[in-house]
């Protein structure tokens, strides 16, 4: 009786009607299969994106750490590559170390920390104007202000100008910062101090903006013999056709030396046409 059983299970088994049923189950595994490797990928697909922004952002922290702890290298060249990086990077967690690199024993890293801090600008300043207080980097710290378009820098580096050691630093910043600077070096021409005038005038000169041109006309007439030989000088930087005029009574001058410096200058702009 058993083997007549089995016997009859397998012939459902390899019956027509059996194969199908398999087949239909087969059918409907592989759909319910495909149906949740698609919900997998779609539920990737909407996660990744956002898994990517917070990963970028970490990578660029990372970079800005990895750059910070080579200021540290005994080499000078990879510290020096390590300032550079910080100050493309423009990132404002680079202002500390490159603030601390100004310190830095090899005028090279100083010097492209002062750059890198000038990249990164308004950021830059408050640790700077900071800096104006410590003797060891005032200078560097002066360097970088110069390089900063941002009104905070002006009045620090005009009171500079007052500082016998470090006027000659605060004049090449007010000179970088060019035309923001003109208002302040103007209004300093007439400054109680004999040492602000003349470094203002020698400021605008060097700026060479028409705006300068009357008020250093006036200084032509100062009693210091040094300051009307100065404004000579700046005058004919600009080299505006006011300013030649202006200079010809100095050739009348009472002091010999700015005599023969107007000679010189009108003389070599008889050679070069004046602007007007």
């Amino acid at each position: 009786m058993e083997q007549a059983g089995e016997k009859e299970e397998q012939a459902q088994a390899a019956s027509p009607v059996g194969q199908v049923a398999d087949e239909i189950l087969t059918d409907q595994l592989s759909d319910q299969l495909a149906a949740s490797s698609d919900s997998a990928t779609a539920a990737q697909d909407l996660t990744d994106p956002m898994q990517e922004v917070p990963l970028e952002e970490e990578q660029v922290k990372d970079e800005i750490d990895i750059q910070i702890d080579l200021l540290k290298d005994p080499d000078w060249v990879v510290r020096r590559e390590a300032a550079i990086t910080l100050g493309e990077m423009g990132d404002e967690r680079c202002v500390e170390p490159l603030a601390g690199a100004l310190r830095d024993g090899d005028w090279q890293v100083r010097e492209v920390a002062i750059d890198g801090l000038g990249q990164i600008g308004s950021p830059a300043v408050d640790v700077l104007l900071k800096l104006l207080r410590d003797w060891d980097v005032r200078k560097s710290a002066i360097m970088a202000l110069g390089k900063i378009r941002d009104e905070r820098v002006l009045a620090p580096l005009m009171q500079q100008l007052r500082n016998d050691e470090f006027m000659e630093d605060a004049t090449d910043a007010l000179v970088s910062l060019g035309e923001p600077s003109l208002p302040g070096l103007i209004k300093a021409l007439k400054d109680k101090e004999e040492l602000v005038r003349k470094q203002a005038v020698i400021a605008l000169g060097r700026i060479k903006s028409p705006e300068a041109i009357d008020p250093l006309i006036e200084m032509l007439q100062n009693k210091d013999w040094f300051t009307r030989l100065t404004a000579a000088a700046a005058l004919e930087a600009i080299g505006h056709e006011r300013g030649r005029e202006a200079i010809k009574p100095l050739l009348k001058d009472s002091d010999m030396v700015v005599k023969m410096r107007v000679e010189r200058i009108l003389a070599k702009w008889k050679k070069q046409p004046a602007t007007v």
